[in-house]
């Protein structure tokens, strides 16, 4: 599904159904140097479920038009305008990584129209190494090569895991090159690491919410680790989930984060 959004084209899958604003509607927004195709197989499971859903890909990243945005809190409103959009007038926002943020601030921004949040993998603050800044300004490939090993909970997935023929370090490895050449002239890997890095607000914002919220982490992850998403999941009164995987828990445990979030979504 496309949408106009400030005058520009932005990707939303809808999980292979048609969207229907009059259902409940879910926005699910990736993280840094993703696109919507991390939350494929949650949008089909929901979108078949009975709910409205968009998993956007960000400006220029993935099919979205650019240029990138720059601040956490401008993407909250850009994510309001993709809600406005589709013609939906409440969502539940559920983000990864530095959508986790987005999502946050986009439900601040308008917490009557949140009938949800669900933030996976998150942090407050979500502070990025000067090593990994470095290297992503210096060597973004080998930066790139970093996160993947970070994000993974061990060096291999077991075979054919979570189907034949997956690949979890490389498709992701693969995902963040691609994603990067789409915005020719411009490191987009470093710009959305400087957007985590630089957004401070993430408990300001929480403190506007009065809706449920719920934070899912990954036991073994070393991107966000759990005692890091705990001062937020203190300041939203959230439910919590712990998954036995990494930072890539839409990868390394996509039936549990369903379940996860089949049991918080509820509208």
């Amino acid at each position: 599904m496309e949408l106009t959004v400030q005058n520009r084209r932005v990707y939303a899958y809808t999980g292979g159904k048609t969207f229907d604003a009059a259902l409940p509607c879910i926005v699910f927004l990736h993280g840094a140097l993703h696109d919507h195709s991390v939350f494929t197989l949650l949008a089909r499971s929901f979108a078949h479920r009975g709910f409205a859903v968009l998993a956007l890909d960000l400006p220029a990243h993935g099919r979205s038009e650019g240029p990138p945005l720059v601040s956490i809190a401008e993407a909250g409103a850009w994510a309001l305008a993709c809600l406005d959009a589709a013609g939906a007038s409440k969502a539940a926002w559920v983000g990864h990584s530095m959508g986790s943020l987005i999502a946050l601030e986009a439900a601040a921004q308008a917490p009557e129209r949140a009938w949800h949040l669900a933030l996976l993998g998150t942090a407050a603050p979500m502070a990025v190494s000067d090593a990994l800044l470095q290297t992503a300004a210096s060597e973004p490939v080998a930066a790139m090569r970093m996160v993947n090993t970070f994000s993974h909970s061990g060096i291999a997935a077991k075979p054919a895991y979570p189907g034949p023929g997956a690949w979890l370090h490389g498709a992701n490895q693969a995902l963040m090159e691609r994603t990067q050449a789409g915005w020719p002239g411009s490191n987009l890997f470093l710009q959305d690491f400087q957007l985590c890095n630089g957004y401070t607000g993430a408990l300001e914002a929480a403190a506007k919410l009065s809706c449920p919220s719920t934070v899912v982490m990954g036991s073994l992850d070393q991107m966000t680790p759990p005692r890091a998403a705990k001062p937020l999941a203190e300041a939203l009164k959230a439910r919590t989930v712990s998954l036995p995987c990494g930072h890539a828990l839409m990868q390394e445990d996509p039936e549990g984060l369903r379940e996860a979030l089949a049991a918080a979504l509820r509208p």
